[in-house]
């Protein structure tokens, strides 16, 4: 079982003026050109594409239901991420959250230039501080997501330096709002180009530790990699891990 790596430097990255400004531009440039919808993350590594092949991959081996699983994406921006499974014809509950209204403004100002877009939700929210009745409603099964994405945002919340009312780096907090997030035998899954491998299992698997409850591996993305000092690595990572049920086991990589 991996340690918890150790914390990133701070950057500007980590802050909401950031995310706040750039949405703003992202929002301007989109109303001037609807083909241009802003940034989306990791797009040098075709990630979304991957993310996307990834669950359709689970799909087929009816793991999940294109009709009826459900999806949050956390730290949403610009929401290619759902609009993207919506193109593909998931037809589950859709939300993006994000704690920069500009981000959730941009996201439904490109939906709404979609034929799908009408199919998603978006709202402004805080992942770390936000109360959790916004985002998990009685109608969900076991008052869960049945799928929870993040493609960047644990990284951005890594390089933040605001700490939490325990006094903690924001990310300490990530991984059990998470657990809240996914419904039991739920799936979490997570591109990085912060943190490696190693280091996500470090922050997102169950360590056993009392009321810090985590998450089990089933899979993974390969991306193209590269060699340096005798050494191989991918630029990114994507993992994904299932929230824990009683006496459940571990589904072959995808």
């Amino acid at each position: 079982m991996s340690s918890k790596p150790a914390h990133l430097e701070p950057s500007k990255l980590g802050t909401k003026e950031y995310w706040d400004n750039l949405y703003t531009t992202e929002i301007s440039n989109h109303a001037h050109d609807p083909s241009d919808i802003g940034t989306v993350w990791f797009d040098d590594s075709d990630a979304q594409a991957k993310m996307v092949e990834y669950l359709e991959n689970l799909a087929e081996e009816e793991a999940i239901d294109k009709t009826s699983t459900s999806f949050l994406d956390l730290g949403c921006g610009n929401g290619s991420m759902l609009l993207a499974l919506c193109e593909e014809q998931w037809s589950g509950r859709m939300m993006g959250v994000d704690y920069s209204a500009q981000s959730v403004a941009l996201a439904q100002q490109v939906a709404a230039s979609t034929s799908w877009g009408q199919n998603v939700q978006f709202r402004e929210w805080d992942v770390i501080a936000g109360p959790m009745e916004h985002v998990l409603e009685p109608t969900l099964p076991d008052e869960g997501w049945d799928v929870v994405l993040d493609k960047g945002t644990f990284d951005a919340i890594s390089l933040s330096d605001e700490k939490d009312a325990q006094g903690r780096r924001l990310c300490e907090g990530y991984r059990s709002r998470v657990w809240q997030l996914a419904r039991r035998g739920g799936i979490f899954l997570i591109t990085s180009c912060n943190w490696t491998e190693e280091e996500l299992r470090g922050w997102f698997e169950d360590k056993d530790e009392p009321g810090n409850p985590g998450f089990s591996l089933v899979g993974r993305v390969n991306y193209r990699t590269f060699s340096f000092g005798g050494a191989k690595g991918q630029t990114i990572t994507t993992l994904c891990f299932r929230k824990a049920t009683k006496n459940s086991s571990e589904r072959p990589e995808v």
